[in-house]
């Protein structure tokens, strides 16, 4: 029953924090990449190429997350009426 639960939890928690962490990444590479192409703007399609690059795998990351969830979701078991409502008693 604790892995179960376990199993839940991490299902639940797992995309939001990946999600989360993509999302502060992904600002931290943009903001880099405008401070570069600012400090240097003839580098900026070298740079761009870069910021592209790293977001892709960045986002790639996301989607690994996202496919992990819906595998774990489909191990999680479910629930009929009469178990849940056991369960709140």
């Amino acid at each position: 029953m604790i892995y179960l639960g376990l199993l839940a939890l991490a299902v639940g928690l797992a995309l939001p924090i990946a999600v989360l962490s993509a999302a502060v990444a992904m600002g931290k590479v943009g903001v880099a990449a405008l401070e570069g192409i600012a400090r240097q703007p003839e580098a900026s399609s070298r740079l761009q190429t870069v910021l592209i690059l790293s977001m892709a795998l960045i986002e790639s990351l996301v989607i690994y997350v996202l496919l992990t969830f819906f595998l774990l979701q489909g191990k999680l078991p479910t629930l009929t009426a009469e178990q849940l409502s056991g369960m709140l008693r």
